[in-house]
């Protein structure tokens, strides 16, 4: 049997997070980081994943205050909780268009040695100008042009990495001292970086940390057949899944790889109960936290792309079209939909069959949990996905911060070892080791 892949995901950063609920905590604090991170260990996950955003979000010209305002640095948290956990992967997602391929080199070298070899690289991309304004170049690169630098980018880390060879550090019997004459020596000529010189950062446990890519596109498909170890995506449900699965593999086989070296892993929430209709109860709470009335008019306001702030949430959808300009209403993040006005006549339709209101529609629309039920049948269903090659695995994200997983590590993760497809312990060391994957040559 498969094993089960398992990373946490940090809520936070957007309004899916309950962080009005009495129960959460802090997103800052690096108390909370802990937390989740002890618990995934405890849970004996693979890796603990933390989002990144590089500018807060804007709606109508103000600031989303939905979201979670707190947007820290992903690396400086990671680096603090590598001291703090023994075993759990640490995954940061970096942007690859508003960076430079010699700095996140060297960060993420420094990252996989004071880990220990646990270090993951989740590359994103970026390209609206509203972003861009917090840096020097702005929004400069095209949308098409994105992959394009990103698929560059990774390759170049990836020399600045390969430039230091096993024996480069040579003692010198005389001083007692390592001399590295040819280390970290490095020169790569692109079409996006020209650069030379030599990489201050010995080789790490890992030589490569883990490549994680998040998107859905087929460029983002085509991203990850490429050149990555892991996929984020969006596919929760089985026969979506299978079909997303098989179209990976077959791009894996076009790119000389093998089956099984690009690990899929969806994005899931989960909603326990000790019985299924109690979980269900549950899990439409937890909706209706997550889809206020405030918040049910933002997320039209995304689709329709027009000020809607005098409509009522609890009545009927708009009768005006959307308006399908480029200038989004929504500023810092991705549309909800490429074609806003076959979505709305779709909504249309839905919100009348079951006589939906503004909030009850966005919460049908918008609902993310996988998995409700009691743990025997969301450790069934999960167990299911993955023996099935619909996922290898999942990156769970509670609701709550910090304490949205405990749940789950104390009544399903006992569940799925008991099924033998989830570790009892650990038995590597490296998170390559934990998914499996073979080390870079």
């Amino acid at each position: 049997m498969k094993q089960v892949i398992l990373a946490a995901h940090f809520p936070g950063v957007n309004n899916h997070t309950v962080w009005s609920d009495p129960a959460s905590g802090s997103q800052i604090d690096f108390s909370s980081f802990v937390h989740l991170a002890r618990t995934a260990e405890r849970g004996r996950f693979d890796f603990f994943f933390l989002a990144d955003g590089q500018r807060l979000r804007e709606q109508r010209g103000k600031i989303h205050d939905l979201d979670v305002v707190g947007r820290p640095d992903s690396l400086t948290v990671l680096s603090g909780l590598a001291a703090v956990t023994d075993h759990l992967g640490l995954a940061a997602t970096i942007n690859a268009t508003f960076n430079e391929p010699y700095e996140i080199a060297r960060k993420l070298a420094t990252l996989d040695h004071l880990s220990g070899g646990r270090a993951a690289w989740n590359v994103v991309t970026s390209s609206d100008a509203f972003t861009g304004e917090n840096f020097r170049r702005g929004g400069f690169l095209d949308h098409s042009r994105r992959y394009g630098r990103a698929e560059e980018f990774v390759r170049t880390v990836r020399e600045l990495w390969d430039s230091w060879a096993e024996d480069d550090l040579v003692a010198d019997p005389a001083t007692g001292t390592f001399a590295a004459p040819r280390a970290g020596e490095f020169a790569h000529r692109g079409t996006h970086f020209d650069i030379a010189g030599h990489f201050t950062v010995p080789r790490s446990p890992q030589r490569h940390p883990v490549t994680i890519q998040a998107g859905d596109s087929d460029q983002g498909r085509a991203f990850a057949a490429g050149t990555a170890d892991a996929i984020f995506s969006r596919h929760s449900r089985l026969r979506e899944g299978q079909a997303f699965y098989r179209d990976i593999t077959s791009r894996l086989v076009a790119n000389g790889r093998s089956p099984g070296s690009l690990k899929i892993l969806p994005g899931a929430t989960f909603a326990l109960g000790d019985t299924d209709a109690e979980a269900q109860e549950r899990a439409d709470h937890i909706r209706r936290q997550q889809v206020s009335p405030q918040t049910a008019i933002l997320l039209l306001e995304q689709v329709w792309n027009r000020d809607l702030s005098a409509y009522d949430p609890d009545g009927p959808l708009p009768e005006i079209d959307p308006d399908v300009s480029e200038d989004s209403i929504a500023k810092g993040r991705t549309r909800l939909t490429r074609d806003p006005s076959a979505t709305a006549a779709e909504w249309r339709a839905l919100a009348e069959a079951k006589r939906l209101s503004i909030r009850e529609l966005a919460i049908e629309v918008t609902g993310r949990q996988s998995f409700i039920g009691s743990p025997s049948r969301v450790a069934a269903e999960i167990n299911e996905f993955v023996q099935s090659d619909a996922a290898d695995g999942f990156i769970l994200v509670p609701h709550l911060t910090p304490t949205g997983l405990d749940e789950f590590v104390d009544k399903v993760v006992p569940l799925l070892q008991e099924r033998g497809v989830l570790r009892a312990e650990y038995e590597t060391t490296t998170l390559r080791g934990h998914l499996g994957l073979e080390s870079p040559r």
